[in-house]
Order: structure tokens, then sequence, then C-alpha cells
């Protein structure tokens, strides 16, 4: 268990971390969501990635968090509140002047399909690399780089348009 923890402790770190952007929420659920994996072990069926598992017991810990501390009352990426959650901690991209581009930034990638959304938060928030977007994902590095890419270009003629 040991080797599991050290293994992937950094990448469901980080994906907790670009989930809640609030670095003692991610570390507690991070503990939570190993001390989950260790109890039930057993349910591992070997059907997906070990990592694949671990982030979604992860993202299935940081729902029940939002839940207990009534921040919403569920959560999911068709939900307005999704970007909100994304904003908690501001950090801002150097090529955004101010909030306002920040915010209609973010509701153009709210516009794009369910898994090159993931596939932003990740990148964006996490700041994970493309290799660890594939593992969450259960996709190829490949794929995450050519989603993120082909979402960049919507995103660039949603702008134009506007």
């Amino acid at each position: 268990m040991e080797e599991l923890y050290q293994e992937y402790f950094s990448l469901v770190y980080n994906y907790l971390r670009s989930l809640c952007g609030k670095k003692e929420v991610a570390e507690e659920l991070t503990q939570e969501t190993f001390y989950k994996a260790i109890k039930g072990i057993n349910k591992f069926k070997g059907e997906s990635k070990i990592s694949t598992w671990l982030c979604q017991i992860a993202k299935n810990l940081w729902r029940d968090y939002l839940k207990k501390e009534n921040k919403i009352k569920e959560i999911s990426y068709d939900d307005e509140n999704y970007i909100d959650i994304l904003l908690i901690e501001e950090s801002y991209n150097e090529n955004i002047d101010d909030r306002e581009d920040l915010i209609n930034l973010y509701k153009e990638i709210h516009k794009l399909d369910e898994k090159t959304r993931e596939v932003f938060y990740l990148r964006m928030k996490g700041e994970l690399s493309f290799k660890e977007i594939g593992e969450i994902l259960d996709k190829s590095e490949e794929w995450a780089r050519l989603t993120f890419y082909r979402g960049k270009i919507k995103l660039k003629e949603e702008f134009k348009n506007d």
C-alpha cells in the first residue's frame, strides 16, 4: 500500500487541487482518498487503471465535501456553479487583463463538450501534464493533447466572433 501511495499521491493531489482550488482541502481529500482506497482495495476489479479508480474516489469525496459544506446542492459539469467553484482561488492567466475576461473565457469553456471541458480544467486549474490528464481520464497522452488543441481552436473562433 505504501508503494501505491508513493506512486499516485501527486496525481491524486493535483487532480483534487484542480477541482477545489484550495491546498488544504486538496491535502485532506487526498488523504481520505487513499484511506478509502485501502479500505476498498478488494472492490478494485482491474477494469480500469488504478489511477482512474483513485481519481474517481477523489472526485466522489470532493462532491461529498461540497455537499457537506453546503457549497452547492449537487455538482455537475452542466451546472452554472461549476465555473464559480473553479474561481474560488483567483489565479489569472497572463494574457487575461481583468476578471470579466476570465469569466467570459470560462463561459466559453463551459460550452465545450464534457470531455474537452474536463481536459481544460485539469490543464488550466490543475496544471497537469497531458500525460497525467490522459491517465486520469483513462485515455492516451496524445488524446489529451489533441482534445486540448481542438478546444483551443474552438475557443479562438468564439472569441473572434464576439
